[in-house]
């Protein structure tokens, strides 16, 4: 049976769980809310980075993302430091979609699947 590694696990979720080469992250979102939606999603990207860094990868080995947006309307703003953060790299497969958040403070939640 092959190993399944967990990290970050908490009694609800893991932040991070690894199966055959595959990183799986849970949704990530900010902890300044006082942030708007760049400045959220900055920190957001950063901690993904953290994420995949801890589990033996990057950004370049993306193969999904998921984005939820409390205002679609910040697509495009969203979208302008998504496109920095991703560089020339690899486009993963990408939904993102408009959701009411947990707290209404929070402006953007992403969660992504790699590869190591």
């Amino acid at each position: 049976m092959s190993k399944i590694t967990r990290q970050g696990s908490n009694p609800i979720l893991s932040s991070s769980v690894e199966y055959h080469n595959f990183v799986y992250l849970a949704g990530m979102t900010a902890d300044d809310l006082s942030q708007d939606v760049t400045g959220q999603t900055r920190q957001v990207l950063a901690k993904i980075d953290a994420a995949l860094e801890a589990n033996g990868t990057d950004n370049t080995r993306l193969l999904q993302a998921q984005i939820w947006l409390k205002d679609i309307r910040d697509r495009d703003a969203m979208n302008k430091v998504w496109i920095e953060w991703l560089g020339d790299a690899g486009r993963p497969v990408r939904a993102c979609v408009e959701a009411n958040m947990a707290d209404p403070r929070h402006l953007v939640e992403i969660m992504v699947t790699a590869c190591r």
